[in-house]
Formats: C-alpha cells, structure tokens, sequence
C-alpha cells in the first residue's frame, strides 16, 4: 500500500492565535508535529497550509509544505486538495491526515492508524483509547466511539457522541482524531458535504458513517497531548524537555 502523510495547518486559533508557529523548545510546534510524523515512516510527509509563514518555516527545517486555498471548512478538504496536488496521477492509496497540533506524538501511534487499512476491509481508519478518567465518562469536549469489538485491539465504529455511550457495563473508548483513508474513502467524503448528525453532535467523521462509509478503530494505549490552550502548549514544552 503506498501511503502518503499529510499535517494540515492554519494560523487560525480562537484560544491560542498562532499556535501552529508556537515555539516549541526552539522549534515551531508545526515542526514537532512533522518531524514525528516523518518518523513513523508512512511515505512521503507534507504540511498543507493556507499560511506562507507555515510553508516557510516547515521547509526552514527540510520538511515539505504545500499551500492549499484558505477557505477550507476541515482539514479533510485541506488534505484532499494537497493529495491533488501532490499526486495527480493517482498512485498514492492511502493518506494517513494528522493534526498539526500533537507535537509529542508517538510516531507508533500514527502507524496504528494505517493498520485497518492494511488488513480489513474499512474505508477509513482512525484511533481509540479506553477511558479510565472517571470525570472523561460524561465530559462532553471528551468524544466517544460506540463500537463493536472485532479482532484485536479494534472496533468497528457505529457511532461517535460527545454523550456518555454506551450504556451499561464495559469500557467506553475516548476517540483520537488521527484518520488513514483510503483514496476513493477521501474523494468521496469530501464530496458529501456535512451531514445532519456531523452538524449537530460537531463531529465530522459522523459523515462517513451516515453514507454508509466503514470506519474502523485501532486501540490504543495513551491519548497524545493536543495543544489548544496556553497550557496545554506550556505542558508540551515540557514533555519534549523530559525527551518525550
């Protein structure tokens, strides 16, 4: 399978402004991301942005970026129009789409996600870990996948809900937005447009499931650091200090 990774990023931030170029330890945080996505190894690494300042700092450290149109809704659409782009004569099968904003992610973490793709039949893939945070059961920015357990550490995923679900006894899994689709799953996703439970639970991979698409999920065993708060960048900093 010849896969393909691409990080996309925008300057655009409510709660953090700037965060993709967030200096990260003497490196941009987009960087981080890059450089550890290079390291597991799944094809080709390239930043999709809409942001000079991103391009420019990304190819700065001897990555690749890719300047996409600013008027995107998701990073779904950002990383169709770069998988255009990049490769137009259609060889890539797969693209693995990992948010710019996890700079201390595992590099065997992003390979998980591919893992569905390699041996089932899931049009996308994506990646879960079993909540054992108590206060995470009914937290609503905490997403969770209602799955039905296959072989493995894996699900079939039926449904994604901010709502604790499922009911009853056994674990609940916390949803890691980090996808691997195949290229006809990306084509056809992009084309669907946002669908009505992705509008009301504002969780985009309800699309895919509502279109009958197949989306399986590799467990598992941490939840990487996602910046989206001063905090959380300054957390960062010191996971990378300790040489996390």
């Amino acid at each position: 399978m010849k896969t393909l990774t691409i990080i996309p990023a925008r300057m655009a931030s409510t709660r953090l402004p700037g965060k993709p170029l967030a200096d990260v330890n003497g490196r941009p945080m987009i960087v981080h991301v890059a450089a550890r996505a290079a390291a597991a190894r799944l094809g080709r690494t390239v930043v999709a942005t809409d942001s000079v300042e991103i391009a420019d700092a990304i190819r700065a450290h001897g990555f690749e970026a890719v300047m996409t149109r600013a008027d995107h809704e998701s990073g779904s659409d950002r990383i169709y129009e770069a998988l255009q782009a990049l490769d137009p004569n259609g060889e890539i099968d797969a693209v693995i789409n990992v948010q710019g904003d996890l700079p201390t992610i595992e590099p065997g973490i992003i390979a998980s996600a591919l893992k569905p793709l390699e041996d089932g039949p899931a049009d996308i893939a994506t990646l879960g870990v079993e909540i054992t945070e108590e206060s995470e059961k009914t937290a609503p920015s905490v997403v969770k996948i209602v799955g039905s357990p296959l072989e493995g550490q894996r699900l079939r995923a039926l449904y994604f809900t901010r709502a604790t679900a499922p009911w009853g006894d056994g674990p609940l899994y916390h949803h890691i937005g980090l996808y691997a689709y195949r290229r006809a799953a990306l084509e056809r996703f992009v084309q669907l447009g946002p669908s009505p439970l992705e509008r009301r639970e504002k969780l985009e991979q309800l699309r895919a499931l509502e279109a009958g698409m197949r989306i399986d999920v590799e467990i598992v065993k941490s939840v990487p650091l996602g910046v989206d708060t001063p905090e959380d960048l300054e957390r960062a900093r010191a996971l990378i200090a300790q040489g996390i």
